[in-house]
């Protein structure tokens, strides 16, 4: 029986815990340490932080913050926005923090994924792959919170960020995010296909069974915002994990 790793993925705007649609519609949730205690409670397998204003801000990571949240977490964290160098890096992982996540600068400076990873090794730096079809119907890599895209294809980054040497990829489709529609399983597969490194799929989850077709196309992990941090149909909030004999029955069990 293989053991997947399902992860809650918390944003933060202006230093509080958001949920966004398709990467709009941002709607506050609550205070991110009280998630993180609440997902302590529940044994979450690891736990991912994306500050989502830091790079529009073109402002740095907010190490406080940050030496906070990793003070209450009781599982492995991976921090992701404004990362632009490696002192950064320093501070982050010196505050708790086991990963770092580049998404601006892996496009930017993809040097700086080499420089963290002979540094610090591969498994510390992870690169975040956010995805959509442009008006062509092309998969193409997206950046700025989905405001600009690139001329990068999905796997064509994959694979750069592979040989540079990232440990992980975190791949969200940015159509699915929020939408409860399941993973956008064909983007999954392909990405998967490319590189010979972790894929984390992220984005459309609402249920297990959308974590077991994720992996059975290829991912080594799952992540999810929205299924566990709002109570549907009127997405009250309202955090939840599966329990391990649900995981075990509907996941692990399968694969």
């Amino acid at each position: 029986m293989r053991r997947m790793r399902v992860i809650p993925v918390l944003l933060i705007q202006n230093g509080g815990l958001v949920k966004s649609i398709k990467f709009k519609q941002h709607k506050y949730v609550g205070d991110p340490i009280n998630a993180v205690r609440i997902f302590n409670d529940k044994e979450v397998d690891e736990i991912v932080i994306l500050d989502i204003s830091a790079s529009k801000e073109k402002r740095g990571p907010n190490i406080a913050q940050i030496a906070d949240i990793a003070g209450e977490a009781f599982m492995p964290l991976a921090y992701g926005g404004g990362i632009t160098s490696i002192d950064q890096v320093k501070q982050i992982l010196f505050n708790g923090a086991e990963k770092v996540i580049l998404n601006t600068s892996a496009l930017d400076n993809p040097e700086l994924i080499t420089e963290i990873a002979n540094q610090f090794g591969s498994q510390s730096v992870v690169v975040s792959i956010d995805v959509q079809k442009n008006w062509l119907g092309q998969y193409k890599v997206y950046r700025d919170c989905g405001a600009q895209s690139t001329s990068f294809t999905p796997e064509a980054l994959a694979t750069q960020a592979a040989e540079l040497g990232a440990g992980e990829l975190f791949l969200t489709s940015i159509d699915q995010d929020g939408t409860f529609g399941g993973f956008n399983l064909s983007l999954v597969e392909r990405v998967a296909n490319a590189v010979n490194i972790p894929v984390i799929a992220c984005g459309g989850a609402a249920e297990v069974a959308h974590f077991r077709q994720a992996v059975q196309k290829g991912a080594s992990a799952v992540a999810a915002g929205s299924m566990f941090v709002f109570q549907r149909p009127h997405r009250a909030v309202l955090i939840s994990y599966p329990t391990p004999q649900e995981l075990k029955e509907q996941l692990f069990a399968h694969l």
